[in-house]
């Protein structure tokens, strides 16, 4: 039951690195759009794919909290002692990063809209990185019960990579989606603009993976014997294919299959990290039996988990491709005027 509870936990990871990722990546490139002027297309195109499901995206975050103060009481402990500040900042980003989109919209005045927008995309940039600094800290061994809160925990190199890749990673989706967005809503010129900036975010990522190479080996040994051998070797190989196919749609301007590829390039490779950690929730010094909670706890998590698989799956799944099918808002006239208003100053 333990184990079974476990995989869950990293499919929802998986399902929010995805989602959610792909929203940080879209804040990601708003933050790089430049002045009010030249930046104005691309966030307006960030603006319409962003709406419908930003907000849905959250959802997966509160499942994996979840999943983990219920199933595992302990780990949740030791990582919310050990990980507070890093954590704390990742979810005062959250709350900027979601007001600063929900207000930039609607705010008229041009200095009130960069300080909306700045929180959001800032925000966009820091969220992904603190959340991966603190999965680098779990991953190398130095989360354990009982471990007090130090720099080290989050500060070392392993957590500064992770959360570097995990930018790199949102910025990538986020890219890729924003070529097929751009496609869906007429701006045709945005789509190479984002195509190209999906190449760089890729190439971003294979450099820092070649630099993570050794530092892995050195510094969290058992996730990289993991890594290394069975399945979780599998996976990542399964990942760099689905990385390089996305390469290779993009360059065939092939933007539908793209976005598939790209998700599951980055949802292989969690799944990678979760083989890896095997049978460890923190390794090496607790297991997920050791972490496991009550065994009625389980059982009824898996039943209340089943249930909201059954009623909200279906409505994600539909939400999810109404919006990629561009049923869920329409581009009104004066959006249409926009982006002709708007045509030359990329």
């Amino acid at each position: 039951m333990a184990e079974l509870i476990a995989w869950v936990l990293v499919l929802a990871i998986a399902a929010y690195a995805c989602a959610g990722g792909t929203d940080y990546g879209a804040g990601f490139w708003d933050l790089l759009a430049g002045g009010a002027e030249r930046g104005k297309r691309p966030r307006w195109l960030i603006d319409h794919a962003m709406a419908p499901v930003w907000e849905a995206n959250n959802v997966w975050l509160v499942f994996v909290l979840v999943i983990m103060w219920t199933g595992f009481p302990t780990m949740f402990q030791a990582v919310f002692e050990a990980m507070w500040l890093p954590l704390l900042l990742a979810a005062v980003g959250l709350v900027l990063r979601g007001a600063g989109f929900a207000l930039r919209k609607p705010t008229r005045r041009l200095a009130q809209r960069r300080v909306y927008g700045a929180m959001f995309a800032i925000s966009s940039l820091l969220t992904p990185f603190f959340l991966g600094a603190v999965l680098g800290g779990i991953a190398s061994g130095r989360v354990k019960v009982g471990t007090t809160a130090s720099a080290d925990a989050w500060a070392n190199p392993v957590s500064l990579l992770t959360g570097l890749l995990a930018i790199a990673a949102t910025a990538f989706l986020g890219a890729v989606f924003l070529c097929s967005d751009a496609l869906r809503f007429g701006a045709h010129d945005l789509v190479d603009y984002f195509r190209v900036r999906a190449l760089i975010a890729f190439a971003a990522i294979v450099v820092l993976a070649l630099i993570a190479l050794p530092v892995t080996h050195d510094d969290a040994r058992y996730v990289w014997d993991g890594l290394t051998r069975g399945l979780g070797l599998l996976l990542i190989i399964l990942a760099a294919v689905c990385g390089l196919a996305t390469v290779l749609l993009l360059l065939r301007r092939s933007h539908g299959w793209s976005r598939y590829t790209s998700v599951a390039s980055v949802a292989l490779t969690v799944g990678a990290w979760g083989f890896a950690q095997r049978p460890y929730l923190l390794p090496t010094s607790l297991t997920v039996a050791e972490a496991a909670g009550a065994p009625h706890t389980l059982r009824w998590l898996v039943i209340v988990t089943a249930i909201a698989i059954v009623l909200v799956g279906p409505a994600l799944v539909v939400l999810y491709r109404l919006d990629t099918m561009g049923e869920l808002e329409e581009l009104t006239d004066s959006d249409t005027g926009a982006v002709r208003a708007t045509g030359d100053n990329l």
